[in-house]
């Protein structure tokens, strides 16, 4: 089993309209990919914020879970917000090729690339997230493929 994972920025009293939602990023400002998962998130944590990998993910309980979508809402920790609106080109490859050596993503075949291209979105919807006081969410939906 995989999962679809959607980042989106969103005011803080929304957070259980994007649990409910079948699509957020049709309805909100967002990115999806697959296979992102509550500890890629805590390692992304772990790396940009310095704290420990276990610290990290105790701050990645769910802040709404759907009953009838199985839908699961994160919301970003505001300094991973931060760091990651203030990541730049001359960073990012930096921090990508970190993360493609974590277990997390080396273990589940991330491509340096790929990690690059996902901080790169990550970054621009955090510096959107930031222009518009919004928080920054994640849905993770389990996909039964």
């Amino acid at each position: 089993m995989s999962i679809l994972t959607q980042f989106i920025a969103a005011e803080d009293d929304e957070i259980e309209a994007v649990g409910e939602s079948l699509n957020p990023v049709e309805e909100w400002s967002g990115i999806q990919m697959r296979d992102v998962d509550t500890a890629k998130i805590a390692t992304l944590h772990s790396l940009l914020i310095g704290d420990l990998f276990d610290d990290a993910i105790a701050r990645y309980e769910p802040v709404h879970v759907s009953a009838s979508e199985g839908a699961v809402v994160l919301r970003l920790a505001d300094e991973l917000v931060e760091r990651l609106s203030a990541l730049d080109e001359g960073t990012l490859d930096d921090v990508a090729m970190e993360l493609a050596a974590t277990e997390e993503f080396e273990y589940t075949g991330w491509e340096t690339d790929a990690i690059a291209a996902m901080l790169a979105d990550l970054a621009d919807l955090a510096r959107l997230a930031e222009s518009q006081d919004q928080a920054l969410l994640v849905w993770i939906h389990p996909l039964r493929s």
